[in-house]
């Protein structure tokens, strides 16, 4: 159906409306084998005997109507992909709902199609906006890391930290769920999920009551790529690069009317350079009194096999179930050496340290899964059941030697097992009013036991070692009613959560306890003034849980002169969030904007302070980095997204983003580990930022595709430091073989070397007295050149039928505009 056969039926349309009085045509259009809504299926209806024709396309929820003069028809359904189907001849003489209709796929047309336009590249939903990646090569060969430091709103710093809007306490979801995908630590975990594996990411910045409470930023939720065509297909893609870099992965799916059989298998070794340098200027009573200057560089050598598999049994028409097993293996090597020089007051260097860390890490991550899937009636009625098992082990023993000799020898061994069950239940209400209800418990023990021996395996004096017993319990339940009244829509939700913390501290034999029951609302608005322009307005309270390794009193061993330690007294943060948005199209543009304000109570934050400790016989001022419930802050910024195509080879995109933030002063009092009462000020902090993207796709000669990314974040202060702007730029080019059944492209990441953090960190005595100064700049992964081949296997690139927006990554129905 193409764009002159869709101008033809609004055309026959417009003389059938002039013939006196219409009645109505009415229906839904749905696929047979899952039952989902077909969006933009063609109803195209013709007068017998005048052979005029008219029709209508569906909207998001696969629902048609046509208005024609009385007489005697015939009627017929076509989407693209799927077997036209012809409806009985009828005299129509009255309004008419002609019901459900449903259609199945053309497995022998299915191939031979060929989809001219492209998906868009941001979709708007009425709490949420969604990003399609899959058409970014800047990220094949690489992670989920880059796939995310490529989406508008969010950032990803040198240290692989995601924030959203500025802000990194982000809720990370997989298919709308918490996964072993994100592991123990989520950083590592994102950087060893491969860019092919994600078809898109939803940005949740106003989530509705279904989704978690956690996220004070937000949500961003990663959707992966499941076969959707019958039959045998697949794909096997290989990538290598330098700095030492391989990759083979391979995507298989089988899929008939009563199953679907998928799985994903792949390996990666890579070795990632890193560095970093910090620079201390000491005082005394606010005089310079030495300087130390510590360079640190990293060499990681990772080794990572992942895979999973999942069947889908198509129970009859109306339900299904989805059994899926994900496993995967690591195995890092990482070398981390410290040097550390000392200086007096006229910099004459007065000794030296070299100290370095051998630390190895095996981890284990296993991840059962069952979902069951119920489409209750033809009308939207659905009840979904999600249990899922997670079991991750982590293995972290590392030697430390200091100018040649054996120091240390330590390890930390982690064990944690996770349990989740979801229940969802979906009423339609009439045509445009849906109400849902739902439970959700995710439960997770943790143990972990951090040990520290000498060189010769005795205990230390100050025996540093740790073990904590963690236990997080969540039970949620929620319910939200949403409408749909002509251009108007909305959203209005409720979700409560009991939170059980325990947390056992074995060593010294403590307990801290956190128990709270919160209510958590949630609105959200739309408005469609036209085709083109619409309005969403959201509200939602949000919190952040403080993690166990916030929690965890242990220091870091890296380093004896610059160390993190958890606060196991953090208590959660609490966030009220309001984001006003507005979205538009004008010709070949597609411009958006959002207003947002966000007030935050007990707001968690690193506080770095000095310590006075004996380091090898000599007293040094030690950096000790600490999350502490800072006081209340508020957040405010406004954002912009723009995607212009002047030309079929020509795509431009950009982003801009700013925002301010204004903390409350606070004064923290502690006890060092030598009985000394410190007390450090912060002062009130009101500064801002902002950040901007720029992303470019031209098709050169001989269909040869040339992208550019670039992003710059700029400076930021805080309450003890100030940041410096980072710039980064990558590059990619892209060419189909093979008629179109594989594609080769080169990509460059971060081509100029300059994605590194740079700022300098003030430190001050009680009275505001200078005491420290500390500028550092910190380059977690140099610049990566890498090649990657995909070949593709009864399947093309751009021969797949558009996929249907079924609602949420989750499960749930999507609602709104």
């Amino acid at each position: 159906m193409n764009k002159i056969t869709i101008l033809f039926i609004l055309f026959c349309t417009s003389i059938f409306a002039q013939r006196g009085t219409n009645i109505t045509v009415t229906g839904k259009i749905m696929e047979a084998s899952s039952k989902q809504p077909l969006e933009y299926a063609t109803f195209i209806i013709t007068d017998v005997k005048t052979k005029k024709v008219t029709g209508g396309v569906t909207d998001l929820n696969g629902n048609f109507s046509v208005a024609v003069p009385k007489g005697l028809y015939d009627m017929k359904v076509e989407f693209i992909g799927f077997k036209t189907k012809q409806l009985p001849q009828k005299e129509l003489s009255a309004d008419i709902n002609l019901g459900v209709i449903t259609l199945s796929e053309d497995t022998e047309t299915l191939e031979e199609i060929e989809i001219v336009a492209e998906k868009s590249t941001v979709e708007i939903r009425l709490d949420k906006k969604i990003y399609n990646v899959g058409k970014d090569m800047t990220i094949k060969g690489g992670n989920a890391s880059d796939v995310l430091d490529n989406v508008p709103s969010v950032n990803v710093d040198a240290e692989g930290a995601v924030s959203l809007r500025g802000n990194e306490n982000v809720r990370i979801l997989i298919d709308g769920k918490p996964s072993a995908l994100v592991g123990l630590n989520g950083t590592d975990a994102l950087r060893n999920l491969p860019a092919d594996a994600i078809e898109k990411v939803e940005v949740i910045t106003s989530p509705s009551a279904r989704y978690d409470a956690e996220g004070t930023a937000g949500i961003l939720n990663i959707i992966l790529r499941k076969g959707k065509i019958t039959g045998f297909n697949g794909s096997l893609n290989t990538t290598v690069g330098h700095p030492a870099q391989f990759a083979l992965g391979t995507s298989l799916n089988y899929r008939t009317k009563k199953v679907n059989l998928f799985s994903n298998l792949g390996y990666n070794f890579r070795k990632g350079p890193g560095n970093s340098q910090s620079f201390f200027s000491n005082y005394d009573n606010g005089v310079l009194n030495d300087f130390r200057n510590e360079d640190r560089t990293f060499n990681r050598k990772s080794n990572n096999y992942n895979g999973s598999i999942g069947l889908e049994y198509y129970i009859n028409k109306n339900s299904s179930i989805t059994g899926t097993f994900f496993y995967r293996t690591s195995k890092d090597d990482d070398i981390a050496t410290n040097f550390t020089e000392f200086f007096d007051v006229n910099r004459n260097k007065t000794g030296d340290q070299t100290r370095i860390e051998n630390e190895k890490e095996d981890g284990t991550d296993t991840q059962y899964s069952i979902n069951y899937t119920n489409n209750i009636d033809d009308k939207g009625q659905k009840l979904t059941v999600d249990l899922q098992y997670g079991d991750s082990k982590e293995s972290e023993p590392a030697l430390i030697t200091v100018d040649g000799v054996l120091s240390e020898q330590n390890s930390q061994i982690t064990n944690s097992i996770s349990k989740l069950v979801q229940i969802d239940y979906v009423l339609p209400i009439g045509e445009n009013s849906q109400f849902e209800l739902g439970h959700k418990s995710d439960l997770q023990d943790l143990n972990s036991d951090f040990r520290v021996r000498d060189g010769n395996g005795n205990t230390l004096p100050s025996d540093p070692s740790n073990a904590i017993d963690f236990k997080q319990d969540i039970y949620a339940f929620y319910t939200q009613f949403g409408s749909k009244l002509n251009k108007f829509s909305y959203l209005f939700g409720l979700r409560t959560e009991i939170t059980n913390i325990d947390l056992y501290l074995i060593n010294n034999d403590s307990f801290n306890e956190k128990n709270y029951t919160e209510w958590f609302p949630t609105i959200n608005f739309g408005y469609e003034l036209n085709d083109n322009d619409n309005f969403t307005l959201g509200y939602a309270r949000r919190l952040r849980r403080p993690r166990y390794w916030f929690l965890n009193p242990f220091e870091s061993r890296s380093s004896a002169t610059n160390v993190f330690r958890g606060n196991p007294d953090l208590n959660p943060t609490y966030t009220s969030s309001y984001d006003l948005g507005y979205n538009t199209r004008i010709s070949k543009f597609n411009l958006g904007a959002s207003v947002y304000y966000q007030y935050s109570t007990d707001v968690i934050q690193r506080v770095s302070i000095l310590e006075e400790r004996n380091v090898d016989g000599v007293l040094t001022d030690v950096t000790v980095r600490q999350p502490l419930n800072l006081n209340d802050e508020q957040r405010y910024g406004f954002e912009f997204t723009a995607n212009y195509n002047p030309a079929k080879s020509v795509r431009l995109s950009g982003s801009f983003n700013y925002f301010k933030f204004k903390t409350d002063p606070f004064n923290f009092t502690y006890t060092s580990n030598s009985g000394e009462t410190v007390v450090t000020n912060l002062d009130e902090v009101n500064e801002s930022s902002w950040f901007a993207r720029f992303n470019s796709r031209v098709t050169l000669p001989a269909k040869i595709e040339w992208q550019t990314r670039i992003m710059y974040r700029g400076p930021q202060d805080d309450a003890q430091s100030t940041r410096k702007g980072m710039f980064v730029t990558n590059i990619a080019l892209s060419k189909d073989l093979f008629n179109e059944k594989a594609t080769l492209v080169l990509n460059v990441s971060d081509l100029f070397n300059t994605r590194k953090r740079e700022s300098t960190t003030f430190l001050y005595e009680e009275d505001d007295t200078l005491r420290s100064v500390n500028e550092s700049s910190f380059q977690w992964r140099e610049r990566q050149i890498s090649l990657n081949f995909t070949y593709r296997f009864n399947q093309k690139k751009k021969r797949e039928r558009p996929e249907r927006n079924n609602g949420d990554g989750d499960g749930g129905e999507g609602f709104g505009s």
